[in-house]
């Protein structure tokens, strides 16, 4: 509840003080109670306010003579009404989505008054107290002026400001009282809070096959993952709507959050909130001498605005982040690297902070994990750190994750690079590596490398240093399961480390991390601890511009690189398809592509063993013979890496002297 405790005097003009306590963001109540006894004589005492502000401390009085003159200027428009207190019928009661302030006392009211156009319509009191407080409510007033002219958005996607009521003590001090739209006692995150949120907000909607048409869908139930994202794509489409229009009329929110969303059993349509912060794009006018330093501005808001959708996003798909501590931590997390935009990492930062395996993470990874990943593309984009690089609202609409099935939308070539990796790492989590799943990710592999965005070698000098997780290996794989080996090793993480010494050259060093255990007892097939171990590779490397040649064999004898071979001959025939014709650059199959070539130096290798087998050599030999068999081996002698034929600031791919394919993704592991 916006209101844990608050104390009142018998009349509004004497509240003399309140207190705000708890974490009254994550408090589920239905109402507060309090004892209302109007009376016409207002009482002598004044108030007194306990809040803290960062700003600049205004004096009272000046405060206090801005806001008459406003308001007197504004009720001259014919769009503001200015109310009485005697207007009103105040309820005994306040709901807990209208998220009061420190600075704020909320009532409910119906106004009582027969010849007001809201006569019986129920209505919500926010006496605004501090200098900040009467700063929000004359812009609320302010900013109704520029959006009525569309009259008809403005109602429905912003809560509606009525009016106003100015009144005076006895002391002189000037009190304030916003007077607007009641649109249900759920804020949006209260809605998420509840337990059956989801029926409840279907039932809220009236979600039919009418409604969902709205988002290009065509049909209503299913799964659990089915309905939740029909029901995030209707809200995400809402509140896109609602922001572009006042991005449209040159205002930005600035203070989307889901305490200040509503949903209007009424019209169903989302409420953007009371707009008392909303900042203009131009502060001397769009026709300003200062238009750069304007369009930065403009351009500023709109990215910090399209932030704080993509939070609300990802609160509404992983319930996991109504947690203020979760939230915290993952939000100061994507600040941490500026080197490469960590969003792009969201799957990867996902499962560091959250549990996949519980139910509402389960079902939030379901519904990122449709269409090629689309999901984890938008909230990529509306989270990217740098501002230049976050999504519009116009172009968010347009966005594949949005848009239903029977609405068809042509992916660009970057969401078609995007799910193409996203897939490939989806196949790999999965584990089950039998010829439909390996071929399928050999075709991932070269039509990744088709659609190759960064082929000159500047491009790799820029992109390649970093951490990588190795992912998919397209040559041999040998385990356990059929083996006798003299040493029972579990390979864990196998990442690629490259650092680039100095700037003034070419020159890359390569380091391989493989981590293992070594399984010492006879119940190693359900025992998997052991004795654990690390084995370091370092390189130096050369990078130098090279060229990939396709042979066009007409037989292929069946053996080691056989998948590889269909899966070039699979892709030869899916890109002289239609459907591809438009995203590959080439008309025709190439006979060579750009790659970034690799020319190694020496190698150094290093293994550490815990006790007792540090000081026994040939369990180390043995150690070291059975992990260079289970690991690609590229991985033990970089001096087989040959060439580079795919790089962007997501996934690397790298060739082998045996035309092996090695699938790496940045790591966000510290």
């Amino acid at each position: 509840m916006a209101l844990c405790g608050i104390g009142l005097s018998p009349s509004l003009e004497g509240i003399d003080k309140w207190r705000l306590g708890g974490n009254f963001s994550t408090r589920l109540m239905v109402y507060r109670r309090f004892n209302w006894k109007p009376c016409a004589r207002a009482q002598r005492r004044g108030f007194a306010v306990q809040c803290s502000s960062s700003r600049k401390v205004v004096s009272e009085e000046s405060v206090q003579s801005e806001a008459s003159v406003s308001v007197d200027d504004e009720s001259d428009s014919g769009h503001v009404i200015r109310f009485n207190m005697g207007d009103f019928n105040i309820l005994d009661r306040v709901s807990i989505g209208l998220s009061g302030r420190a600075d704020e006392v909320v009532f409910e009211a119906i106004v009582k008054d027969s010849n007001s156009p809201l006569h019986n319509t129920k209505v919500v009191l926010r006496q605004l107290i501090s200098v900040q407080a009467h700063r929000r409510g004359r812009r609320a007033i302010e900013v109704l002026k520029k959006l009525v002219r569309r009259r008809l958005m403005y109602h429905s996607y912003s809560m509606q400001v009525h009016g106003y009521v100015s009144s005076h003590t006895t002391s002189g001090r000037s009190l304030f009282t916003l007077v607007h739209g009641y649109h249900g006692s759920f804020s949006l995150r209260h809605w998420l809070q509840q337990a059956d949120w989801l029926p409840t907000l279907e039932a809220t909607l009236a979600l039919d096959e009418e409604s969902v048409r709205k988002v290009g869908d065509d049909s209503i139930g299913g799964p659990a993952a089915s309905r939740q994202l029909r029901l995030i794509r209707l809200l995400m489409r809402d509140l896109l709507i609602g922001v572009n229009y006042l991005h449209s009329h040159g205002l930005a929110h600035t203070e989307l959050r889901l305490e200040n969303v509503h949903i209007s059993p009424v019209d169903r349509h989302i409420k953007v909130g009371i707009l008392g912060n909303a900042a203009d794009f131009y502060e001397d006018g769009p026709n300003s001498s200062t238009l750069d330093s304007n369009m930065d501005r403009r351009q500023m808001m709109i990215a910090f605005d399209m932030r704080c959708v993509g939070f609300m996003m990802a609160k509404m798909v992983l319930r996991e982040l109504m947690d203020p501590l979760i939230f915290t931590k993952f939000k100061s997390f994507l600040t941490k690297d500026i080197t490469f935009d960590v969003c792009e990492q969201l799957y990867n930062i996902w499962i560091c902070f959250l549990n996949r395996n519980s139910s509402s993470g389960n079902t939030g990874f379901q519904i990122l994990d449709r269409n090629w990943g689309a999901g984890w593309n938008l909230l990529s984009l509306l989270l990217a750190t740098k501002p230049s690089k976050r999504i519009s609202c116009l172009d968010a609409l347009r966005h594949p994750f949005l848009c239903g099935p029977r609405w068809r939308v042509d992916p660009s070539i970057d969401m078609i690079r995007w799910g193409l990796g996203s897939t490939a790492v989806r196949i790999t989590e999965e584990y089950i590596y039998r010829q439909p799943q390996r071929a399928r990710l050999a075709y991932f592999v070269e039509l990744m490398e088709m659609l190759n965005p960064h082929s000159k070698p500047k491009n790799w000098l820029e992109f390649l240093p970093g951490k990588w997780r190795m992912l998919y290996c397209t040559g041999r794989h040998i385990g356990l399961t059929l083996r006798q080996p003299p040493a029972r090793i579990l390979v864990g993480y196998v990442h690629l480390t490259v650092t680039r010494p100095s700037k003034s050259n070419t020159n890359l060093s390569f380091t391989s991390d493989i981590s293992f255990t070594v399984m010492t007892g006879q119940e190693w097939p359900h025992d998997k601890t052991g004795i654990t171990g690390k084995l370091q590779i370092n390189s130096l490397f050369r990078l130098m511009a090279g060229r990939r040649l396709y042979i066009k064999e007409e037989k292929t004898t069946p053996g080691l690189f056989s998948s590889q071979s269909d899966a070039q001959n699979s892709l030869v025939q899916k890109l002289s398809g239609r459907k591809w014709r438009k995203a590959v650059p080439f008309k025709d199959t190439p006979s060579s592509l750009s790659v970034a070539k690799l020319v190694s130096g020496d190698i150094e290798l290093t293994m550490s063993l815990g006790h007792p087998l540090n000081h026994n050599v040939d369990a180390a030999k043995n150690i070291v013979q059975e992990v260079r068999t289970q690991i690609p081996p590229e991985m033990f002698d970089l001096s087989k890496f040959v060439c580079g034929t795919y790089v962007d600031s997501r996934f690397l791919v790298l060739r082998g002297v045996n035309g092996s394919a090695l699938l790496f993704t940045r790591s966000c592991e510290s």
